[in-house]
């Protein structure tokens, strides 16, 4: 990331996205607007966004949807904007991959200490492997193909995938062979509000496991360190 982290502010009210944009400016934070989820995917196909700020009710596309959007494509942490009544809309968008929230209206100091949070968070994960260049990756007798969201045995059938089986495979196979903790897994897949769902995330390996170990009650696909974490240990390779 660079020194100067680069926020995508997306509102449609003009009111609240031009003074936030020259708040964070004077925090020393570089900063980019999209007036709807449209201007956004433009934005973000351009790359080189640290952290977005996302208002959840806009007309067209909502901020629940890009949210999933940017979650599938990228780890581009984000935190979302929403008003006091939207509870539901909170659950699910930390459900579908956002970070933390901040409940309208709120102080733009504190958006800024969340800000500077999830980057602090973000910053200490472990890197990605490179993308594969057509989405599909091999390991043991799997191929996993990210772009159809598609899990496939050496038998040619098709396993389904949850909505949290797949953000789980995505990202343990892109970090395999380092030891993710609970904590790490968390804000992977799915963003959380602090001490909340701290160990949904074994059950999600339970279910994965079952699915794509030869043996779930001996992983050796996905192996638990103990004290530390988990583990993708098999071998993840691209698929021509």
């Amino acid at each position: 990331m660079d020194p100067v982290p680069h926020i995508l502010v997306v509102d449609d009210h003009r009111d609240i996205r031009e003074p936030l944009a020259a708040f964070l400016k004077k925090q020393e934070m570089r900063v980019t607007t999209a007036s709807n989820a449209a201007v956004a995917r433009e934005v973000l196909a351009k790359g080189a966004i640290d952290l977005i700020v996302l208002d959840i009710m806009m007309p067209g596309e909502d901020g629940l949807s890009l949210c999933a959007y940017v979650r599938e494509a990228m780890d581009t942490p984000m935190i979302l904007l929403t008003a006091r009544a939207e509870t539901i809309d909170r659950i699910v968008g930390l459900k579908v991959g956002a970070d933390d929230y901040v409940v309208k209206p709120f102080e733009p100091l504190e958006l800024v200490a969340r800000i500077k949070s999830v980057l602090r968070r973000s910053n200490a994960l472990p890197r990605t492997r490179d993308a594969s260049p057509n989405g599909r990756v091999a390991f043991g007798s799997w191929i996993f193909d990210l772009g159809r969201r598609e899990l496939v045995n050496g038998h040619g059938l098709s396993i389904p995938l949850s909505a949290a089986d797949f953000r789980l495979l995505v990202v343990l196979t892109q970090r395999a062979g380092i030891v993710l903790s609970r904590d790490q897994l968390l804000d992977l897949t799915s963003g959380r509000e602090p001490q909340m769902f701290d160990r949904s995330i074994d059950n999600q390996i339970s279910r994965l496991r079952r699915k794509i170990e030869p043996d779930p009650k001996k992983p050796s696909v996905i192996q638990t360190v103990w004290g530390r974490g988990y583990v993708f240990a098999s071998e993840v390779k691209d698929v021509k």
